[in-house]
């Protein structure tokens, strides 16, 4: 299927939202530690839901979550988890906002023990986006479940090793762009 004359992933065909997402950010290599932990949050509120429902409310995810500062949002305690369970334009999930908190706290413990966020990532795929092969939609990988292992010794919560090949594939760790998609790095 075409939408604006271009060929997509099949998932991200339905929806004029979901098609500018995988145009401009899907499978686009980020090296920024904060965008990364910002993309992984999002990923965790995303687990049993349709991740069109976390692009629609991103905005609103960036307010409550003060742009997703951690240093702001490390320091947020009940009150904060209170409000934002009040906040209908997000995921009202208790464990996901403390998950989130939580996260937080660790993203800033790596840091100040010179663990920088985007190297340690970068490191389980040696650098370089990983090429699928345009076929097989994986859903998890040996590298996501090392990933997932290592961010969980590091305190992180809702980062298994599902959640974290999604986030992997819409960070540009792996290009999973299918064969027909004409954002796909060929090998």
């Amino acid at each position: 299927m075409t939408i604006s004359g271009v060929t997509r992933c099949r998932w991200a065909q339905s929806d004029p939202l979901l098609a500018a997402y995988h145009d401009a950010e899907w499978g686009v290599p980020e090296r920024d530690p904060r965008a990364l932990w910002e993309k992984l949050m999002l990923d965790g509120f995303q687990a049993g839901l349709a991740w069109i429902t976390i692009l629609r409310k991103r905005d609103a995810f960036r307010a409550a979550f003060a742009g997703f500062d951690p240093e702001t949002v490390a320091g947020f305690g009940e009150d904060d988890v209170t409000a934002m369970l009040a906040n209908a334009g997000i995921v009202r999930s208790r464990a996901k906002i403390e998950a989130t908190i939580g996260n937080a706290r660790a993203y800033l413990a790596m840091r100040d023990a010179g663990e920088d966020f985007a190297d340690f990532v970068w490191r389980f795929v040696d650098g370089s986006p990983v090429i699928g092969d345009g076929e097989k939609a994986l859903t998890r990988s040996p590298a996501s479940e090392a990933l997932s292992a290592a961010l969980k010794q590091r305190g992180f919560k809702f980062v298994g090793p599902v959640i974290v090949y999604a986030w992997m594939q819409a960070c540009g760790l792996v290009d999973d762009h299918e064969a027909c998609c004409f954002r796909r790095t060929t090998a």
